[in-house]
């Protein structure tokens, strides 16, 4: 068996799999045999450390394989420009060519205790063994060997269960590995200095220096790993928010991805406090206060990055629940028109925010993406020659080339007060975090009357009732003519996998049903994302904005009077050419890069 096994990891018969498989072709696979030695010593070099003696490199040198040459060299598959042959396609190759099932890991979907407590982490790390799942009363474990039965019946005498091995990508088990056993060591670590000694009568000593639940400090290097893990593992899955919940009986951790909650970790409840006061720590909030919520902030590094996180507490039925919100600047400073814009609109809303004074007000709910859009178009306008000055609560996003103001209502620092004062600090642009209240509107209108371009955010449903909340706050109308460039609604849509994308025909009466009018007849040609390990197995990778730009025109302005309605309004400005937001979602759904499902979500009501 170990020689038919390396047999099967020879360079001269992968080549021929892949080759079989078209992955890569006769001459590929020929420059790839002659490159190999030179391949290795280069990988050779990098992993090896000047201090490291020779037992040491021979075993790093032994440790790469050729599927390691084959994914440094980065070629081309043959016929598909741009398809890289990279590890998850070698093996994935390689698993059917073997006529066994390939496993993409998704650390979501693993559950920590299995993972770490079926077998040892220096076990998992020498024979790269990860236990995935048990289904149908087998342990499913994944491995870049599945022929290692020496190790494989070792796992089985261990955990008492028939192993059904998978193949997974070498990196992917090793990272797993890594994560997971560490996170593990960290929170077994930590659990262990909670327990609670049995006490000894013939030593009082140890009974009096027991330590209560409350009592496990923040800086326990423990507890530092453990919330460090958390950070990194949400920088790697994307996530906009972390959310720390106390139950009854554990303390959940769940990430927001693509807008969407999954559930991470399960901790033992006995940890809950020690996780907190670790983040509090981090974000300078007061740890002995648990009553009363409270807000702060932690800037950390990301890569190359640095990434701002807000951190919210609450106190809630089983403690303090945390809500991490991290704030991204590859995602809050993206280019204007990578963010979902049909040109036209996107003519519309550069024309409007390039006026030298006004509002531009953009509008949608929580977690639509106004913060993006408002932060990336504060950076295309930002210049030497331009003064932007922001007020926010709080600042979501640090950034040197804007004035950024942070709102504090415990001492009267109001967005209204603020507004008043920093008209006297010579603004070109003045980006107001959000209007609320008459205060603040009254000061916004001020400002854009005396010559300054505002641009800010309001809570409602679309670009014409924004007028109405205007008017509702108490606005009078004249002002509202005079101060008010457009409105900009939008929504965020998740986008199907470009992995699993696939077509299907839909009825267009059943799309009418529905509520979405796609002025066709017949069959039409749909895209949906069938789930992958890629995107989780949700058919969505990535979101992108769907937009209604509203230039507030005169014959918009002529109509807004005390007797007019929402509709009248609405139906001029779609005359004079605006998009509503169903719309230009059905314009993307028909171009393949969201589904009817996700129009629906987001503009339910626009039926």
């Amino acid at each position: 068996m170990r020689q038919q096994k390396c047999n099967r990891f020879s360079a001269q018969n992968i080549c021929k799999v892949l080759v079989i498989s078209k992955v890569i072709s006769k001459e590929q696979a020929q420059e790839l045999l002659k490159k190999e030695t030179q391949v290795k010593q280069v990988l050779l070099k990098q992993k090896s450390d000047k201090k490291e003696n020779r037992i040491l490199t021979a075993q790093k040198a032994a440790s790469i394989s050729f599927i390691d040459v084959v994914v440094y060299l980065k070629i081309e598959q043959p016929g598909k420009p741009g398809t890289i042959v990279d590890e998850d396609l070698i093996f994935k190759t390689l698993a059917a060519a073997w006529k066994l099932p390939y496993k993409k890991i998704d650390p979501l979907k693993l559950e920590l205790n299995l993972v770490t407590g079926t077998i040892s982490k220096s076990f998992a790390a020498k024979h790269l063994l990860l236990p995935l799942m048990v289904q149908e009363g087998k342990l499913i474990v994944a491995t870049p060997d599945p022929f290692n039965d020496e190790a494989i019946h070792d796992v089985e005498m261990v955990s008492k269960l028939k192993v059904k091995p998978v193949v997974s990508a070498k990196s992917d088990i090793k990272k797993m590995i890594k994560e997971f056993f560490g996170f593990r060591h960290s929170i077994s670590a930590a659990e262990d200095l909670f327990s609670t000694k049995g006490v000894d009568l013939g030593n009082l000593e140890q009974f009096v220096s027991v330590k209560s639940m409350d009592e496990l400090p923040s800086t326990d290097q423990h507890i530092v790993n453990a919330v460090n893990h958390l950070f990194t593992y949400s920088f790697d899955q994307k996530a906009s928010d972390i959310h720390i919940e106390p139950k009854r009986e554990i303390c959940l951790v769940r990430m927001r991805i693509d807008g969407v909650l999954h559930t991470v970790y399960k901790l033992p409840k006995k940890l809950h406090n020690a996780v907190v006061s670790r983040i509090k720590t981090l974000s300078r909030l007061d740890m002995a206060e648990k009553r009363r919520p409270q807000d702060g902030r932690i800037k950390m590094e990301k890569g190359d990055t640095e990434v701002e996180i807000r951190v919210s507490t609450i106190p809630v039925a089983f403690g303090e629940k945390v809500v991490l919100r991290i704030m991204d600047p590859d995602i809050l400073f993206q280019d204007l028109e990578m963010l979902g814009f049909f040109k036209s609109d996107f003519e519309r809303y550069k024309k409007l925010v390039g006026l030298p004074f006004g509002i531009v007000l953009v509008t949608g709910p929580t977690g639509s993406g106004k913060s993006t859009t408002l932060y990336s178009s504060l950076r295309m306008m930002s210049s030497p020659e331009v003064n932007i000055t922001t007020i926010e609560e709080p600042i979501e996003m640090i950034h040197e080339e804007f004035n950024q103001i942070s709102v504090q209502p415990a001492i009267d620092v109001t967005f209204g007060s603020v507004l008043r004062n920093i008209l006297r600090q010579d603004p070109d642009i003045i980006m107001v975090g959000e209007i609320r209240d008459l205060e603040t509107a009254q000061a916004a209108v001020q400002a854009a009357l005396t010559g300054h371009l505002v641009l800010s955010t309001l809570h409602t449903n679309d670009a014409v009732s924004t007028i109405f909340r205007l008017l509702d706050l108490g606005i009078p109308p004249y002002l509202v003519h005079s101060s008010i460039n457009g409105i900009v609604a939008q929504r965020l849509v998740r986008k199907i996998c470009p992995y699993c994308a696939q077509i299907f025909e839909m009825n267009v009466a059943d799309l009418a049903d529905l509520g979405l009018n796609v002025n066709k007849k017949g069959m039409i040609k749909l895209k949906h994302g069938r789930g992958c390990a890629k995107c989780r197995n949700t058919g969505y990778m990535g979101r992108t904005g769907i937009y209604e730009v509203m230039p507030y025109s005169e014959s918009l302005k002529r109509l807004t009077t005390s007797e007019a309605t929402l509709e009248t309004i609405r139906k001029k400005a779609v005359e004079e050419g605006m998009v509503l937001l169903r719309q230009n979602g059905i314009k993307k759904m028909l171009k393949g890069e969201t589904t009817y499902q996700e129009i629906l979500r987001v503009s339910w009501d626009q039926i």
